[in-house]
């Protein structure tokens, strides 16, 4: 294994079991898909270990990220996770889970999945560059902001390009696991 590429999970074992099963592994599955959206969202000026920390605190306040479940949460139960320490108790990013559920259920109406609809913008291909170094991983890229521009006016927050890239190696889209790493 590519010491290399775990490098930036820091010996933390909750990142390194994300690096070794999750990052970057294709997934079809709309749920998770939505749970990694919204956890990314939630990222948005923190670390991602700190989310990855509180990940079973959010799975268990969003009715494990079931996307209709969250679209008819209701104020009070959003507003009731403002007190919960084990979220980022964040009110926008609180309420941008039900926001995103119910852009998601439209996304879903109209392409058929949230998955096809995120695999569109790759020709159902995945993104897969082998790279040697982790400075070359960039940190956004034309799919990433093609995906964030669209995503935005399909009303879903928390989702600039940066956060977008993320997220497709959050769901395997893109695939940055150094070319010499065993969890490719």
């Amino acid at each position: 294994m590519s010491s290399q590429c775990r490098i930036w999970t820091k010996d933390d074992p909750i990142l390194e079991e994300y690096h070794d099963h999750e990052w970057c592994k294709i997934s079809h599955d709309d749920d998770f898909e939505f749970e990694m959206l919204c956890l990314e969202g939630a990222s948005v000026g923190l670390s991602w270990a700190a989310v990855m920390r509180k990940r079973e605190n959010y799975r268990r306040a969003f009715h494990n990220f079931k996307i209709n479940a969250c679209a008819v949460m209701t104020d009070e139960e959003l507003t009731a996770l403002m007190l919960d320490t084990g979220l980022i108790r964040n009110r926008n990013k609180i309420f941008s889970v039900r926001k995103n559920a119910l852009a998601v259920q439209k996304i879903q109406n109209e392409f058929g999945s949230f998955d096809s609809y995120l695999w569109g913008f790759t020709g159902g291909l995945q993104i897969d560059r082998y790279w040697k170094e982790l400075s070359e991983i960039p940190v956004e890229s034309d799919v990433s902001t093609r995906l964030s521009k669209d995503m935005k006016k399909r009303g879903i927050s928390f989702v600039g390009p940066v956060i977008t890239y993320s997220f497709l190696q959050s769901i395997g889209i893109v695939n940055d696991h150094l070319a010499d790493c065993k969890y490719r």
